[in-house]
């Protein structure tokens, strides 16, 4: 597979409000280091990453600046205020990067791919980066998603179970997402004229996003692919996701016989 120039966008601006604790959660620790020190350390020793833009509240960026600056993170070419709502935290860091290059020659200048990570996923490694890279080539969108081990059902708000959508064709959606760089411009230009829209129905595409994989469906035709995530590479989000990150991080060392 030829090399295409990518950036990785690395979002750090949890709050940590599920996880009972007034620490924000990029900051707490796993092992004896902090969250996103785990995320920025894969991204560091990829030869697959040529370059990360971290996205973290305004009021964090002191914190995360030293992190970056204290780890020699220098794939690290930016840090960048984020947004109120996730999706708004990734358009900024990706507006941000073509903003950098804008003008520049392809190769040379401008990523070819940009990746989505969650900083919340301390495990991404090489082998899920490089899946990603590959399917995204195919139709420019790729998801790292692993298929669901339990059965799903769909209810009403009174609980009451309407649907039962077939097992084997049920994923579960992880990060990276990754884009051809021209696709997740359009769906940022998109989005940022949609916010400025006074039509309400343009509005509420934009409360339909849950994901950088349904915010490029809703603004672009792009087809998304799906590719074999890991079942490690865990959102940490509660308290019980940070005992089985221990775990998971402990047997990696070799600290588990």
């Amino acid at each position: 597979m030829t090399h295409k120039k990518n950036a990785l966008i690395l979002l750090a601006g949890g709050r940590g409000s599920r996880m009972g604790s007034d620490i924000p959660k990029q900051f707490m620790m796993l092992g004896d280091k902090p969250l996103i020190w785990h995320s920025l350390e894969t991204v560091q020793r990829s030869e697959l990453i040529d370059e990360c833009i971290l996205v973290s509240g305004t009021d964090d960026i002191p914190a995360i600046r030293n992190i970056v600056s204290g780890g020699g993170f220098d794939k690290v070419s930016m840090i960048v205020p984020g947004g109120k709502e996730r999706y708004l935290s990734v358009v900024n860091g990706c507006m941000a990067l073509f903003e950098k290059y804008d003008g520049c020659e392809a190769f040379e200048g401008s990523p070819e791919i940009v990746l989505i990570h969650d900083g919340a996923r301390p495990f991404l490694d090489d082998g899920i980066i490089s899946r990603c890279i590959e399917g995204v080539l195919e139709t420019g969108g790729c998801v790292a998603a692993v298929p669901s081990k339990d059965t799903v059902k769909l209810a009403g708000e009174d609980g009451i179970v309407t649907d039962e959508p077939v097992r084997s064709r049920v994923w579960c959606m992880q990060t990276p997402q990754v884009f051809a760089s021209s696709v997740i411009h359009e769906t940022c230009t998109a989005v940022n004229e949609a916010i400025k829209s006074t039509d309400p129905l343009v509005k509420e595409r934009l409360s339909e996003i849950t994901d950088d994989a349904r915010m490029v469906s809703l603004f672009t035709d792009t087809k998304i692919k799906l590719v074999m995530g890991d079942y490690c590479n865990i959102k940490v989000t509660t308290p019980e996701d940070l005992i089985i990150a221990e775990k998971i991080l402990e047997e990696r060392r070799g600290h588990i016989s």
